[in-house]
């Protein structure tokens, strides 16, 4: 199974780098993970609101040319799932229709409300907010997670 993060916006912090590094490492005996991190939109100290739609649009655009399979934005509105249930969705429900998923983090100003709408899965993480490189990182440990839980493994414990 191919699944693919997509980010909007560079890693800067080098721990960070470090853990999504480590994660992709073991990510690689159960899936092919692909990482793309795609430049944000640079937009003015104080966009306005027109401003930031036509940055969100654009980093659509360069979003669209990426994605494979079954899309799977991250954001607030999104469903929330424990990490059994996340398990069974990219373990068993998501290999049934599709052979590729692609995840999606937008910048700091979110994703463009027609990624959304195409979505086949809104997910949220939390109600709270993160910064994308830190969410990248949760969003990959729970990749794995959901393949240690899936195999039956002691790290879920």
């Amino acid at each position: 199974m191919l699944i693919q993060l997509i980010t909007v916006g560079k890693q800067k912090e080098p721990h960070l780098v470090q853990a999504q590094e480590l994660y992709q490492k073991r990510l690689a005996p159960f899936c092919k993970f692909d990482f793309i991190q795609l430049p944000a939109v640079r937009l003015s100290d104080h966009p306005s609101e027109k401003e930031i739609q036509k940055a969100l649009s654009q980093e659509s655009l360069s979003i669209q040319k990426y994605l494979k399979g079954l899309s799977i934005p991250l954001c607030i509105e999104g469903k929330q799932l424990d990490s059994q249930s996340f398990s069974q969705l990219l373990t068993h429900k998501i290999p049934l229709q599709n052979s590729a998923v692609s995840f999606i983090i937008g910048s700091s100003f979110g994703l463009d409300q027609s990624l959304k709408n195409s979505a086949f899965l809104k997910l949220s993480m939390s109600a709270m907010t993160f910064p994308h490189a830190l969410a990248s990182v949760m969003l990959m440990e729970q990749i794995y997670r959901a393949y240690q839980i899936d195999k039956n493994t002691g790290y879920h414990k």
